[in-house]
């Protein structure tokens, strides 16, 4: 049975990598597909190129793990691409809240079923909204994230890990 793994990726972290990895020992194939919204344009950090190309590098030790990207409704691509489950991962009783109603919802309008798998415990605080932030004050994310998003991160706030890393070598930090 195959399994898509939508979100819109940016970027991965260790806890959607741990899903992702576990999930490749059930499934026989897991695609993880960069949902883009037109009404989200503009609002993430990575492009949804530099998220793609992230993923393919993030997942590149898992032989039956695939990258796509899709736009629109999500059962629409599931029919389109003839897949099987949903597999979305929760953290906490809040994402399960509202993952059981987008579940229910895409049941209801698609007929596709939904699998969750949840996060090992020492990623359960972990976000890609957080990873931004303690990024963006140049702050250490390499536990937090696969190397190439950790990778990534850096390239996009250069300029404040440069200006950390210059301080910690004067010695003022």
């Amino acid at each position: 049975m195959n399994a898509v793994f939508p979100g819109s990726f940016d970027p991965i972290t260790s806890g959607h990598m741990d899903v992702l990895t576990r999930a490749s020992r059930i499934f026989d194939h897991v695609t993880v597909t960069v949902m883009h919204n037109a009404r989200k344009q503009g609002k993430h950090l990575f492009t949804l190129d530099e998220r793609l190309a992230i993923l393919h590098e993030a997942t590149a030790h898992l032989p039956n793990v695939g990258v796509d990207t899709f736009g629109g409704l999500l059962v629409d691509y599931m029919a389109q691409q003839q897949q099987g489950l949903i597999l979305r991962g929760l953290r906490a009783v809040s994402d399960y809240e509202y993952e059981l109603q987008i579940a229910h919802l895409n049941r209801q309008i698609g007929e596709v079923e939904t699998v969750f798998i949840m996060a090992a415990t020492r990623w359960s605080f972990v976000s890609s909204t957080m990873v931004r932030e303690i990024a963006s004050y140049g702050g250490d994310i390499s536990e937090m994230v696969p190397r190439a998003s950790a990778a990534a991160l850096r390239r996009k706030f250069a300029d404040v890990y440069a200006a950390r890393d210059a301080g910690r070598a004067a010695g003022t930090e």
